[in-house]
């Protein structure tokens, strides 16, 4: 093992502005693309390729971008993806047409792909000592979680008093800061790489298995369950994913090693993250329309309104996870955090027309935050549990494409329960409604309907999260002094001497 970096914490900065971009990109985006599509001609059917673009690149690249990490070096990597991810940007916010738009955005992706997974592994690496991590990934674990919410108060300021191109303009600064910053304080620690050779049918069919996956859940959403395309794509996906794992079991250098799937610990927080997940994301795109279509809010109101959810996830990571990670056992962080967050999504169900905010939406927000900034530390901090350093960087990746995967499940899935409920609303009542004023309630009460049935299935999920982190993490209490790194070969083994580097 190697010393401690003692510029650590100078590093921790810039690789938090990085994570802090990517999430900031990812909602940002949402709240300009209905002025980006005006000036630019795109139109309504091509317009979630704007989203979609991005997504394809990041989430299908992600395991290879973790695996080049590994074998490149993570501060090569790190800052390869922070240039790549300005320049794409640039070209994003001067784009003159829909081409070049959707262009930018699947490079945005791909440079994305190399950035996330390298970020969280340097963090696993340069930081050693148990109390250290759970500070160090508390501060970035509130970032990772809050981010997203900060994006709508900014996509909001920027679309509203500047222009949708500087919602792109935006992350120039951040990632030139970033990467300046990584090239003079991060010092990777030495022998952590990983130089074997890459598994070129491992990246094939990784890449095409989760992009069929991805774009069947995307599709799904706007085509319908069963088009025919869509059930293409889950069959094909299907297919090319379980090549995939029998192509890993069999060659010398995977680049996936089955035991990073396998061991139990880290199987129970890629399964209940992403679930978690799936409920958030279905959660950012109800109440955002709600807010701003029944309530009528601005973009930037809207953005404000999701500040108790961003103050609850501070606290819960920082001050509840951070502080509890080195004490208590993991399930027993995670477990009862997805339960508080399914309890803030129960108070949402009983969402109104006229539902004073203060009263019911700041609460549950605030039992949101608390219960997944607290379940989301120690999940990051097992999600590399007892994985050599020199395997880190595809370890991490596999977090990020269980969020991703996560994020396009929970889109489509809540997204068509939400509208098959107000469907359902519209056709019962819509005969009873006969003043234009009468109707106009009807669609109202028809879109509360929806969000609110996507959000009970959303609770559902979160409860089955909880289940799945008491029953399968049966690690202990993160503590102890640093420990060389093992095997890697964990499989079963109640691993409480090894500290788990960490990764989201």
């Amino acid at each position: 093992m190697s010393e401690t970096d003692p510029r650590r914490w100078k590093a921790l900065i810039f690789i938090a502005l990085a994570q802090l971009m990517v999430v900031l990109d990812a909602t940002i985006v949402n709240i300009a693309l209905p002025s980006a599509q005006q000036d630019l001609g795109i139109s309504d059917g091509n317009r979630q390729w704007v989203i979609t673009a991005y997504a394809l690149a990041f989430g299908g690249l992600l395991l290879f971008g973790g695996r080049i990490a590994d074998l490149w070096g993570r501060k090569r990597t790190f800052v390869t993806g922070l240039i790549g991810f300005a320049a794409a940007s640039a070209l994003g916010g001067a784009a003159t047409g829909e081409a070049m738009m959707l262009g930018a955005r699947a490079l945005q992706g791909v440079f994305g792909a190399l950035l996330a997974p390298a970020a969280l592994s340097l963090l696993a690496v340069m930081f050693t000592d148990a109390k250290e991590r759970a500070k160090a990934f508390g501060i970035y674990g509130a970032i990772a979680g809050g981010g997203g919410a900060v994006g709508l108060i900014l996509g909001g300021f920027l679309t509203e008093y500047l222009n949708w191109r500087w919602t792109f303009f935006v992350n120039i600064p951040f990632a030139v800061i970033a990467a300046l910053g990584a090239y003079f304080v991060i010092r990777e620690p030495a022998g952590a790489r990983n130089r074997s050779p890459l598994d070129i049918p491992g990246v094939i069919l990784s890449t095409l298995g989760l992009v069929a996956l991805v774009y069947g859940f995307t599709r799904a959403e706007s085509a319908g369950w069963s088009d025919s395309l869509t059930i293409g794509m889950f069959v094909g996906s299907a297919v090319l994913l379980a090549a995939f794992v029998l192509v890993e079991a069999k060659v010398k250098s995977p680049l996936l090693p089955l035991r990073v799937l396998t061991e139990r610990n880290r199987g129970g927080v890629y399964l209940s993250l992403g679930l978690a997940i799936i409920a958030m994301f279905g959660l950012f795109l109800f109440l955002t329309y709600y807010l701003q279509i029944v309530k009528g809010f601005s973009p930037v109101k809207t953005g404000f309104a999701f500040l108790p959810m961003i103050v609850g996830m501070i606290t819960g990571s920082t001050q509840i996870g951070a502080r509890l990670m080195t004490r208590v056992a993991p399930r027993l962080l995670m477990g009862p955090g997805f339960v508080v967050a399914a309890l803030g999504m129960l108070l949402l169900t009983q969402l109104e027309i006229g539902t004073s905010y203060a009263g019911l939406i700041l609460p549950a927000q605030l039992l949101l935050g608390l219960g997944m900034g607290t379940a989301f530390m120690p999940a990051m901090s097992l999600a590399t549990h007892g994985v050599e350093p020199r395997d880190s960087g595809v370890a991490s990746a596999m977090v990020n494409t269980s969020q991703q995967v996560g994020g396009a499940i929970g889109t489509a899935l809540l997204n068509t329960i939400a509208a098959s409920a107000t469907t359902a609303y519209i056709a019962d009542h819509a005969a009873g409604a006969t003043t234009p004023a009468a109707q106009k309630l009807v669609q109202a009460q028809a879109m509360v309907e929806g969000y609110t049935s996507a959000i009970w299935w959303a609770v559902g999920i979160l409860a089955a999260a909880a289940a799945i982190a008491f029953a399968l993490i049966n690690t202990g209490a993160q503590s102890g002094s640093p420990a060389a790194s093992g095997s890697g070969d964990s499989e079963g083994v109640e691993d409480e001497v090894r500290i788990p580097v960490v990764a989201h």
